[in-house]
């Protein structure tokens, strides 16, 4: 059994218990307490990979930043 989302095993593995714990402790992602996957943006949920905006506490992805900036009071000067 191999797949690529382990949501997917999770499911098949339901009924054998000792399997199901370990493939837990194994193969599903861990939870993370800093580093770039800690970072979420407070508004569609986009990880902190790539453009993240957190100065200034805002918390937003680049591209929700660009969508919300004239109305959070910010100027484009070029």
């Amino acid at each position: 059994m191999t797949t690529s989302n382990p949501k997917k095993m999770l499911k098949q593995l339901g009924k054998k218990q000792h399997k199901l714990k370990r493939f837990k402790k194994y193969n599903l992602p861990k939870e993370r307490s800093c580093g770039r996957q800690t970072a979420k943006c407070s508004r569609c949920g986009r990880t902190g990979i790539g453009g993240f905006v957190s100065q200034y506490n805002l918390r937003y992805c680049r591209c929700c930043f660009r969508e919300i900036a004239t109305r959070l009071g910010f100027k484009k000067y070029s």
